[in-house]
């Protein structure tokens, strides 16, 4: 982690400030330092540039707070307070006092944390009445944004173009850490050819009177009820880029909209989109929603992206950012009529599963269940806690294999539903052991391969001799045990020929990677 700048460590002195608070909290994100001091809250903007924002000399910093109160007190003119100075003097330094700025802070009213809707949302106390409140203030909010000809130019196909292609560029660097390589071609192809094919829509848009000076960031981070008082405070638009806060209402909504998937809450999404509809009479923009969706979800993912590549944020916070910004793709890459991958690295032990398996889950970046792992998870086990039990007996008799191949189905189908990969490694020696996978999946979108691996005999017990010299490995596979399975394995004559690879993997791990890709590539072609 990269150390806080001198000037920041200063200001987490409560000596620091006016009112002289008893605690004084940090929180950065890639654009800010957030000092929350009581009941005030001040935030400093960074000295970056990413070329969508540019605060890099104080003159400017100085004119976007500006910006940031005036445009955010169109939606809460009770909690942004003005801009103040930061003044130094040798080793101390002030907010609000005179002398020569070094510094500008856009101060506000701290709201309650209680209020907060990630809050609400987290501990399952939202309701539908908070987005009453929510759809109330911003139906009129947009019929009294402004437009006309300076706002309406950032609904043409061209500026809104150049916004998604923006995303693209910019994450170019992050496929393969954030998302995988065929997603992200996937999530290009269907947001050009979606433009392309629309063009018309988006100009019908313009000329029907939908594209306004919004807000730019509307989720659930920047907004919190104030249950007491029944309002809502829906707050920090973006100030910094006026091609990323002016647009459709569309595209404002489907923030929102997108936001509430992410958190699974997919009925108050529907329930919020449909609301506004009916109070704002407004049907059309339900053709443009997944589009927006799909734009919105992938700039959260971006977002996520550069704070984990921000070496002064805390490892945890970039480590939940990069995972935060894998779920907001795969977010993105349903709403762009994706479907997600199954696949069943299945056969005897000793054929090479879990070392392909490990690979193809770094290529694809999929959730990744293996069968001993999970029942010794299920059992509290430790996975490399070795239970060398006779076929069939113990921690493997057919009860518990049940269990855990049942359990690897039902997690599977909670990842496909939120649109991640997900690779089972398992023998899946019987029939009914992979009639649990279809079963599982039957109601969802998917794409299901089977991937059964093979090698000669002399090669496994090699792979098994070799296993228990290094030690490391999670199962317990050893010669004995796989010629057993070898007697009751049932041949998988029940999956179509469509949903199986057979593969010898006497072959390097890489080539059999390709292999697997390339019948995805091929199951997508004819798709």
């Amino acid at each position: 982690m990269k150390e806080l700048p001198p000037l920041i460590k200063k200001l987490l002195n409560s000596q620091a400030y006016p009112h002289r608070p008893e605690k004084v909290e940090l929180i950065q994100t890639h654009i800010s330092y957030v000092f929350l001091a009581g009941d005030l809250v001040y935030k400093i903007k960074k000295p970056v540039d990413f070329g969508f924002l540019d605060f890099t000399t104080l003159e400017k910093r100085k004119f976007y707070c500006e910006r940031e109160v005036t445009l955010n007190r169109r939606l809460c003119p009770d909690i942004y307070l003005g801009v103040v100075p930061v003044i130094e003097e040798g080793e101390t330094a002030y907010f609000e006092k005179e002398g020569e700025p070094v510094e500008w802070a856009v101060k506000m009213k701290r709201m309650p944390e209680e209020g907060m809707m990630g809050r609400l949302i987290a501990e399952g106390r939202l309701r539908k009445d908070h987005l009453d409140l929510i759809v109330k203030k911003l139906v009129p909010f947009y019929q009294q944004a402004e437009t006309g000809p300076e706002v309406n130019k950032y609904g043409s196909m061209e500026a809104i173009s150049f916004n998604v292609e923006e995303n693209f560029s910019q994450t170019k660097e992050f496929v393969g850490k954030a998302l995988a390589s065929y997603r992200y071609q996937h999530i290009v192809s269907w947001s050009r050819r979606f433009m392309k094919e629309k063009t018309g829509l988006f100009e019908e848009r313009i000329v029907q009177g939908f594209i306004r000076d919004g807000h730019g960031d509307l989720y659930s981070a920047n907004i919190c009820f104030d249950e007491p008082k029944g309002d809502v405070y829906i707050f920090d638009c973006i100030e910094f880029n006026d091609r990323f806060r002016c647009g459709d209402v569309a595209q404002d909504l489907a923030f929102l909209a997108m936001d509430l998937d992410f958190h699974e809450l997919e009925d108050f999404s529907r329930y919020f989109i449909d609301e506004y509809v009916s109070l704002s009479g407004e049907k059309g923009l339900l053709k443009l929603l997944d589009f927006y969706k799909c734009y919105r979800a992938y700039v959260r993912g971006k977002i996520g992206c550069f704070t984990w590549a921000s070496p002064e944020v805390p490892e945890k916070v970039r480590e939940e950012a990069l995972e935060g910004a894998r779920r907001y793709f795969d977010l993105a890459y349903l709403y762009a009529e994706g479907v997600p991958w199954l696949i069943v690295i299945f056969g005897l032990s000793g054929t090479g599963k879990s070392t392909l398996a490990r690979a193809l889950k770094e290529t694809l970046l999929a959730n990744y269940y293996n069968s001993d792992i999970v029942r010794k998870k299920l059992l509290g086990i430790k996975p490399e806690e070795h239970h060398y039990e006779p076929f069939g007996k113990g921690i493997y008799s057919e009860e518990f294999t049940q269990k855990t191949y049942e359990a690897m189905a039902r997690y599977a189908a909670q990842d496909i539903r939120r649109g991640r990969d997900v690779i089972l490694d398992a023998t899946f020696r019987a029939k009914n052991l992979r009639k649990l996978v279809f079963d599982a999946v039957k109601d969802l979108k998917v794409n299901i391969l089977f991937v059964q691996c093979m090698a000669p005999d002399e090669v496994i017990k090699a792979r098994f001799e070799e296993r228990a010299k290094k030690g490391g490995e999670p199962s317990d596979g050893r010669w004995e045990i796989y010629v057993k399975q070898k007697e009751v394995f049932e041949p998988p004559i029940e999956i179509p020929e469509d949903k199986i690879l057979l593969l010898e993997t006497t072959q390097p791990v890489e080539k059999l990677v390709e292999r697997v890709i390339g019948r995805m590539k091929s199951a997508r072609v004819e798709a």
